[in-house]
């Protein structure tokens, strides 16, 4: 217990941060120097890399986060040899960077497999609502030798909340800013926004997931070309939108639905992709309307649930490598000003493993990191359990 003793104790800590996306390309791991709390945050960023998932291993995450193909076994396995990737990218990094020694937390979020945040019917018992990472946060920190915090959306789904999105505590504290409203957008697997309004307080933060975003670009890539995904999307630029498909997708109940809101593979992943593929458009077609979803779905998301229009959008996340889908979003929300979060010193690939990095330090310092007014949780949470070495 000495570790925890001294891991209390410290007003500054080195922390890594890892995210697994539902985009299913690989972890990204981020190290910071954190300090302080809340808006007083004080965060350094010290190293970040990405590691690729090997072919064998993407196949086994994708036919386990699909509920016809998965299987318990295969989850139990996934979730022992995603512990030991996750802790072997994180030392990797530390050592390559020299920061071995002076590593004192990790938090990660793990793999999402499954989230079920409505409650429903199931087994004979009504109100069942679930979320499932894989990571296992044990393994991490037996092979690390520091603590792990992990299970970040349980307690929020506990609390009735929709246990996502979960980078809205970091937005507000490294984004919220008295003269300009501003919405960050996470292009993932999934699109998200955080809506802050100029000069607004913790409570009124908005943040909810708009639709699909890489999730559905890469598959379509890989079915169509045999790519991980369209290279600065210059197969959707040379391709024509259809308006009629757009129009029929943007009518998914989905869309209409007020936050707060969140979705994932269970929604807009194989079954999903099959559908878009089956109506026998060109292939580069069916990757501009693709991401022509992306961009009218965020845009109409913001027009509709934001409660001011805001100043400026700043995306990070994969999706801003996708010349093609920034540019469709900067039309779609002009006069908007986009840009990335890198014009605000922060690394937009790097963002989501900040962040976690962040929440196992808040966790730490006993700081209570869901947002109410996000999730619909009945009262905030302090979010992740810790594991000790």
């Amino acid at each position: 217990m000495d570790s925890l003793r001294r891991l209390l104790d410290q007003p500054e800590r080195v922390v890594a941060g890892v995210m697994s996306g539902t985009s299913l390309d690989g972890s990204d791991v981020a190290i910071a120097r954190i300090a302080g709390s809340g808006r007083g945050l004080e965060i350094e960023q010290l190293a970040f890399a990405s590691t690729p998932y090997p072919p064998a291993l993407r196949e086994a995450l994708h036919r386990n986060a699909e509920a016809a193909t998965s299987n318990v076994r295969g989850l139990s396995q996934l979730n022992a040899l995603l512990g030991r990737l996750f802790a072997d990218a994180v030392a990797a990094v530390a050592d390559e960077a020299g920061l071995g020694d002076a590593l004192a937390l990790v938090g990660s979020h793990g793999h999402t497999v499954h989230h079920v945040p409505v409650p429903e019917p199931f087994a004979g018992f009504e109100g069942v609502a679930s979320t499932l990472q894989l990571g296992d946060p044990a393994v991490m920190a037996v092979r690390l030798g520091v603590p792990v915090v992990g299970d970040f959306r349980a307690a929020d789904v506990a609390l009735g909340g929709q246990g996502a999105p979960l980078v809205p505590y970091f937005d507000y504290a490294l984004f919220a800013d008295p003269d300009e409203c501003r919405v960050l957008l996470n292009l993932g697997g999934i699109a998200n926004v955080t809506v802050l309004p100029r000069g607004g307080e913790r409570q009124e933060v908005m943040a909810f997931d708009t639709g699909p975003a890489n999730m559905g670009l890469d598959a379509l890539a890989d079915r169509l070309f045999g790519e991980p995904f369209d290279r600065d999307g210059r197969r959707a630029a040379a391709g024509t939108v259809d308006e009629s498909l757009l129009a029929e997708l943007l009518a998914d109940s989905y869309f209409d639905r007020p936050p707060p809101k969140s979705t994932g593979r269970e929604q807009f992943g194989t079954d999903y992709v099959d559908a878009l593929v089956a109506r026998g458009l060109a292939p580069n077609d069916l990757l501009a309307t693709a991401a022509a979803l992306t961009a009218r779905s965020v845009a109409d998301a913001v027009a509709r649930f934001a409660p001011v229009a805001p100043d400026v959008v700043i995306a990070s996340g994969g999706g801003v490598h996708n010349r093609e889908l920034m540019r469709r979003l900067a039309a779609a929300l002009a006069p908007v000003r986009v840009v990335t979060t890198a014009e605000y010193g922060v690394d937009p690939d790097a963002k989501e493993a900040l962040c976690f990095a962040v929440l196992a330090h808040e966790l730490v310092n006993g700081v209570p990191t869901s947002l109410p007014s996000v999730t619909g949780a009945s009262r905030p949470a302090l979010l992740g359990a810790l594991w000790s070495p």
